[in-house]
């Protein structure tokens, strides 16, 4: 949403909420002026002016979202699983950094429609630890995935791993996880 005084069109803010909402990735974006809105739909690409009073709630944009993916097919059931999956938080996490959740949600959506091979790319400091977590977390608690093998080059990136991030009891519960060691060629 970008918001602008009347003495500008409704639709004068869009182009600058629609660079946040792609940067958010979000389906719709909107302007006002404060005497209606006008929203872009990125699933469909239409655009179209509201009244202050028609503004969709948040229950019609999830139902839109629903219905409009996948080239308006839909979602289908491992999607519908893993939307509905919750990031892990506690009060020793901090909730995903808008990037961390965008890998996230990118990521889980390729594994529900089937990709088997994925490369996530993350610099330096920008939380790959974190957002592998999050991706595995949520495969494992939707039921989507019963098993997640988490491969490290060197043995202390796993041992942080297991101690930070995958110390949270519902992933790895008593014999859950094991650490193999050694040099595989």
């Amino acid at each position: 949403m970008e918001a602008k005084d009347n003495n500008h069109s409704i639709s004068h803010g869009l182009q600058q909420a629609m660079t946040y909402a792609q940067m958010l990735d979000l389906p719709f974006a909107y302007s006002s002026n404060g005497d209606g809105f006008y929203e872009h739909d990125f699933l469909t690409g239409a655009e179209r002016e509201l009244k202050l009073e028609e503004f969709p709630t948040v229950d019609e944009l999830v139902e839109r979202y629903k219905k409009g993916r996948n080239n308006g097919e839909g979602l289908n059931e491992q999607e519908l699983k893993l939307i509905d999956q919750p990031f892990y938080s506690s009060q020793n996490t901090y909730p995903p950094r808008y990037y961390q959740r965008n890998a996230v949600n990118r990521t889980l959506d390729a594994i529900a429609r089937g990709q088997d091979r994925i490369l996530l790319v993350m610099a330096t400091g920008t939380g790959k630890t974190y957002t592998a977590f999050q991706i595995v977390y949520r495969l494992l608690t939707s039921g989507v995935k019963r098993k997640v093998l988490y491969l490290a080059d060197r043995n202390n990136l796993v041992d942080q791993s297991i101690q930070q991030e995958f110390e949270c009891g519902l992933v790895f519960d008593g014999n859950d996880a094991a650490l193999l060691t050694g040099q595989f060629s």
